[in-house]
């Protein structure tokens, strides 16, 4: 049997029992800064109610031991299910036991838990970092890169971080780039991203032509930081499809933004969540196998990402994603669909 037809027999089966029988599932949020994590939520509660489930969540305001405590206390509550958005991919691993003790399943939502017992659902991370590189170096294939990272705690940094150095390495191995700054940002938190690039522009005397920043958020504080010496317009990159970050795309001083559907995303971890609680193994709902930086191998599941340049900004509007009027606020003469 296919495995398509597998996840969808256990999706049926799990909604078939949940009419008998209410089914939980809980959801450990690293945080809600981003603005993204709103939309994450809206499709997963959607996908759980369309499987039959209810939905319960903590918000661990970026703290690794207070979403320690938020599972453990999911799992006192009897949830048959646990998503986790980890702020720290080590510090979660107890919960991940505590709840296999109790043979609950565990979705490990976005972010790596390097645990062969939780299922790792996400975007293809590396492929991001590389469609972030490949726009700015078409836009600056020459001068100085800064390296705008995220938080060092969360694996996905350094996903990232390679795919970048991918698509970089031939033109630092011939002299073309020359990377003249790089730092991680704690927590992914947008001051703090400015923060490293105003010490960077300072230490370089501004001779900066583009930056690799790894989401939008962090590519806000790179704005921000560029727009106080009058160098807003050269080369960034983000991630996430921010309506901010698209608005900025718009108006050219950001260049692209991975767009990662967070609907998608959300949606999935609900069907994989009900599959399981259905009955359905990691073997089953997982579409590939994942081997982590720390040589453990997890079922997966990878989603696919879409660059979003001035030249596609429609497919934002059309996809439902963003208002014409958001994305295009005090954008003048700006790319389609905003002019």
């Amino acid at each position: 049997m296919k495995k398509t037809t597998v996840f969808a027999a256990a999706i049926l089966g799990a909604t078939m029992a949940t009419s008998a029988i209410a089914q939980t599932v809980g959801v450990s949020w690293s945080n809600f800064q981003e603005e993204r994590w709103k939309t994450d939520e809206a499709a997963l509660v959607a996908a759980l109610e369309a499987g039959g489930a209810s939905y319960v969540s903590a918000d661990a305001q970026s703290s690794a031991s207070k979403q320690l405590s938020d599972v453990e206390s999911l799992i006192a509550q009897g949830v048959d299910a646990v998503i986790i958005l980890a702020q720290d991919t080590q510090a979660i691993i107890p919960a991940v036991e505590a709840a296999a003790v109790e043979g609950i399943p565990v979705v490990a939502y976005d972010r790596l838990i390097e645990d062969p017992r939780a299922l790792y659902l996400t975007f293809d991370n590396v492929e991001v970092g590389r469609m972030q590189a490949r726009a700015v170096f078409a836009a600056q294939p020459t001068g100085n890169y800064v390296m705008i990272k995220g938080s060092p705690t969360d694996p996905n940094a350094d996903f990232l971080r390679g795919g970048q150095q991918e698509i970089l390495q031939a033109a630092i191995d011939a002299g073309d780039i020359t990377i003249v700054g790089e730092a991680y940002t704690d927590g992914w938190v947008p001051a703090n991203a400015q923060r490293n690039m105003e010490q960077i522009l300072t230490a370089q005397d501004n001779a900066v032509d583009a930056v690799v920043a790894s989401n939008d958020g962090t590519a806000g504080g790179v704005v921000a930081a560029l727009t106080a010496q009058g160098m807003e317009g050269i080369p960034v990159s983000g991630q996430d499809g921010d309506h901010a970050a698209l608005n900025r795309v718009a108006k050219g001083t950001q260049t692209v933004s991975v767009w990662k559907d967070a609907r998608e995303l959300g949606k999935a971890a609900g069907e994989a969540a009900v599959a399981m609680i259905g009955g359905a193994s990691l073997e089953d709902v997982g579409e590939t196998m994942f081997t982590t930086p720390g040589g453990v191998e997890v079922n997966a599941i990878f989603l696919a990402p879409n660059p979003i340049t001035q030249e596609n900004l429609s497919e934002v509007v059309d996809g439902g994603w963003i208002s014409l009027e958001t994305l295009c606020q005090g954008v003048e003469g700006g790319p389609a669909p905003c002019n």
